[in-house]
């Protein structure tokens, strides 16, 4: 499996990077989130919000599974670590096939419900305060993506 590393020093680049890849998203896509605690996965997600234009504050909806916000296109951001039955049908495909862009956080949690397609970014804690983002790609569609913002 192809992957892509960058490093991000700073909140604010990590935000830049989910920004760049919010404007080559479109309905349906899904953007798997994984890393430890504090690694930046909300922050990643505020990056995309903010491409989508979405203006509301968005923070992690830990406690109510799944947070929609407006904007361009809908984003659906899942958080689903507190999930007690990960193979309870919570209607997650309806989501992922949906006219928005769904973001999970600790989406292998539910990785039997995921589709085939979608882009896993690892999120890990490094030196000095940077996070190491990982994205790799699962289908042509997010392959052609990561080729673009990396290249």
């Amino acid at each position: 499996m192809i992957h892509y590393k960058i490093v991000s020093d700073k909140p604010e680049k990590t935000m830049e990077i989910a920004y760049k890849l919010a404007q080559k998203l479109q309905s349906g896509d899904v953007i798997a989130l994984e890393g430890d605690l504090g690694a930046g996965k909300t922050t990643f997600t505020k990056g995309i919000a903010e491409g989508l234009g979405i203006r509301r504050n968005v923070n992690s909806p830990t406690f109510t599974i799944i947070k929609e916000y407006k904007g361009s296109l809908p984003l659906y951001h899942m958080d689903v670590y507190r999930l007690e039955n990960a193979d309870e049908d919570l209607g997650f495909d309806e989501y992922f096939e949906g006219d928005g862009v769904t973001v999970i956080e600790w989406a292998h949690m539910i990785q039997d419900q995921l589709p085939d397609s979608l882009l896993l970014i690892h999120l890990f804690h490094g030196e000095n305060g940077a996070r190491i983002l990982e994205f790799k790609p699962v289908g042509e569609r997010y392959e052609q993506i990561c080729k673009e913002i990396f290249s």
